[in-house]
């Protein structure tokens, strides 16, 4: 099963990764002032990654593609790795709406 792990970054703001069961990260937030708002990211994920419409797919400029999940407000809640085909990407989009209701919150911070 997934896990949310919360961590402290080096300028002291609250991060949360999503990783699936063989521990492997699968989405990643953005930088969060409290550790209250970062458990809120982490909640807004779980809420919103059952609505396939929020998972915005894009491409890099490299070619690679990538995916957003946004809320329903369009605010970019977390970000995907960089994948190597349309179809790994697909994927990990899958990997997300599987793990992330039912994960678990680890706080590292």
């Amino acid at each position: 099963m997934g896990k949310f792990e919360i961590k402290k970054d080096k300028s002291g703001q609250f991060r949360f990764n999503l990783k699936a069961g063989n521990g492997q990260v699968i989405l990643s937030s953005e930088a969060y002032k409290t550790k209250a708002a970062c458990e809120n990211g982490i909640d807004s994920v779980k809420k919103n990654c059952k609505n396939d419409k929020c998972f915005d797919r894009k491409v890099a400029k490299n070619g690679k593609p990538y995916f957003n999940l946004k809320s329903t407000n369009g605010q970019v809640i977390g970000a995907s790795q960089m994948y190597a085909s349309g179809a790994t990407m697909r994927n990990g989009i899958a990997s997300v709406k599987k793990n992330a209701p039912r994960a678990k919150v680890q706080d590292n911070s």
